[in-house]
């Protein structure tokens, strides 16, 4: 019988460590829903992609900050997505979660980096573009299957940042 009693109260406490973790998930994705605006839909005609990278939709972060994950509107959902590049953006195209479009005139710059909010490398396997939302900065870091394109990426959008920025500190 003490054991019984033991394996409730050890089960008990690990049904209340994941519900403050849902719990926590939801309060931060409310506090987030009033800073950060909806992101914007892909265009009905986008036109033909420049570029397309199959990979890995990491996370989105605000900038300058790896760690800390935007997480409202189903954004803080990592997993296979398709990045395209339009003349007027770039498409974020999740598997199983709502794509969004990145406009051209809001990308601040784009770099290879080695971690965000997610994903922790020792190599920098990321490409991250720093765009804006409204008055909010954002890191979107995607992992793409092929690395070898990433000089692309980075000369299609032209703004190329100092790899450093994105490292861990």
């Amino acid at each position: 019988m003490e054991r019984f009693a033991l394996v409730l109260i050890v089960l008990a406490f690990f049904l209340l460590a994941v519900w403050g973790m849902r719990a926590g998930w939801r309060r931060r994705a409310r506090s987030q829903s009033v800073r950060v605006p909806p992101f914007p839909q892909v265009p009905g005609e986008p036109g033909e992609p420049g570029l397309e990278a199959a990979g890995l939709y990491v996370s989105t972060t605000t900038a300058g900050d790896w760690q800390n994950r935007i997480v409202t509107r189903g954004m803080g959902l990592r997993g296979r997505a398709v990045l395209r590049r339009y003349a007027g953006g770039v498409e974020v195209d999740r598997a199983g979660a709502p794509g969004f479009w990145i406009p051209e005139d809001a990308i601040a710059g784009v770099r290879r980096g080695s971690a965000i909010a997610g994903k922790v490398m020792g190599t920098d396997s990321l490409l991250i573009i720093t765009w804006r939302l409204g008055e909010v900065e954002l890191d979107t870091g995607f992992r793409g299957d092929d690395h070898g394109d990433y000089p692309q990426w980075i000369e299609s959008l032209g703004r190329s940042t100092d790899p450093t920025e994105s490292r861990p500190t």
